[in-house]
């Protein structure tokens, strides 16, 4: 059996697809920077041997996958050319494994993650599903029908797939570094929507999305009761989400989730479509909602000294307000808190003003130093930019989190795409040091 080789086995897409790879017998190694990132764990779970860099690492019979982050001078992309071994990209892969599956993608500017996790566990209840989801987090199962996966439209890297479905939650601007306006990413999305095979399930309350045109049947699912599949008479508590689902106006059935936030209930939104669609009954969709415990850094929550601590990925002002719209209807009598760490230079740059204008919901907000990522390093402007803009607003530099300490029974939101879980440890540390004291 070809030994597989992950070049950049710690990206999430990746790490989550060598998983995917090792449950379904496949013979899997990789590689990475020595640094940690929370994706290995479930690498070194599985016993998949993740080395450091090397060219040496590269052997004949290997069949190689690459990372997207890694060009292909990249010294073991460039000894794999060298010794006639097959390089694949990651996307290039994936677009030819899901051939075999009934393939659901879930793209979008935001929500995929939370969407793929909660579609993936939905259909699992019902028969065998593979999945690979954003977080880092892939599974093989045996015999599988269906395949759910993250599609991400960073340099249009989603063109690859030609799945049966595709979901798609959202049309926003982002990744500045990449794509020129708005218009150019509706034409990312567009040339996508033309590669779906059977149907795509859109959110209609959703403007851009409106805008697309395909082949195949487009569903159309949201808040408004213009959609085909909509939410009414929703009831919203800490504990989550109960509404009616109406099909072309008729009732359906009504449902709960375990989840805060509209973003949450326009999320279950496209799974009860996609299962409708593939007659997976409501009864069973339902149940399925109610044992599902979300995904990784999607609002993951921990209670310390009487604070509630949450660690989330919002990187984008859409993603910010989502996550103080959850933290509002779950802690509606508590200070909600913002820490956040914008997430390279171009994004800043291009969404300062909506930045300011999501942030400045929260009730105080501290900002981190704004992370470079690997491909940008530095830019024109610093977090001050930021600052300048957000009333009761302050920097928070890792060393001195003595403000941010002193809010006592409060929630407080970690929020970023880069390093700002090292802020996060270091919080509970000084926490957990002054109980002790």
């Amino acid at each position: 059996m070809t030994l597989l080789h992950f070049t950049g086995i710690k990206g999430s897409g990746m790490s989550s697809l060598a998983q995917l790879l090792h449950d379904s017998s496949y013979k899997v190694q990789g590689s990475d920077v020595e640094k940690y990132f929370f994706t290995e764990d479930p690498l070194h779970e599985r016993n998949i041997k993740v080395l450091p860099f090397d060219e040496n690492n590269i052997q004949p019979g290997m069949k190689v996958i690459a990372g997207n982050a890694f060009k292909d001078d990249h010294p073991e992309l460039l000894r794999a050319e060298e010794l006639g071994i097959e390089v694949i990209r990651y996307h290039d892969f994936l677009g030819d494994y899901m051939e075999q599956f009934t393939s659901i993608g879930v793209t979008g500017t935001h929500g995929k993650t939370s969407t793929t996790g909660l579609l993936a566990h939905v259909l699992g209840g019902f028969a065998p599903t593979s999945y690979l989801i954003g977080d880092g987090t892939g599974k093989g199962v045996e015999n599988a029908e269906n395949f759910v996966f993250e599609a991400c439209e960073y340099k249009r890297h989603f063109l690859a797939y030609h799945p049966d479905y595709a979901i798609m939650t959202n049309i926003d601007f982002d990744h500045p570094d990449y794509f020129t306006s708005l218009d150019d990413i509706l034409d990312a999305f567009g040339q996508m929507a033309s590669q779906v095979k059977k149907a795509l399930i859109a959110c209609g309350d959703d403007d851009n999305l409106q805008k697309l045109q395909c082949q195949v049947p487009i569903v159309y699912y949201g808040l408004d009761s213009s959609n085909d599949f909509y939410a009414a008479n929703i009831e919203k508590d800490q504990n989550g989400c109960s509404f009616d689902v109406f099909i072309r106006n008729e009732f359906y059935y009504r449902f709960t989730i375990m989840l805060t936030g509209d973003h949450a209930i326009r999320n279950a939104l496209s799974v009860i479509t996609l299962c409708h669609y593939e007659n997976i009954p409501a009864e069973i969709v339902n149940e399925r909602f109610a044992t599902f415990t979300g995904v990784k850094r999607r609002f993951t929550i921990m209670e310390l000294d009487g604070r509630v601590i949450v660690d989330d990925y919002a990187h984008h002002p859409t993603e910010i307000r989502a996550t103080l719209d959850s933290a509002r209807q779950k802690y509606p009598n508590r200070e909600i808190i913002a820490v956040f760490q914008p997430h390279t230079f171009s994004r800043t740059a291009a969404l300062l003003n909506q930045f300011a204008d999501s942030l400045s919901e929260a009730d105080h907000v501290y900002l981190c130093d704004i992370f470079g990522s690997a491909r940008e390093q530095s830019g024109n402007l610093t977090i001050h930019d930021l600052i300048d803009k957000i009333p009761n607003s302050q920097h928070l530099k890792i060393e001195d989190m003595s403000d941010l300490e002193a809010h006592q029974n409060s929630v407080i939101l970690f929020m970023g795409a880069g390093d700002i879980q090292l802020y996060l440890k270091q919080f509970k540390s000084d926490i957990t040091k002054e109980e002790t004291a």
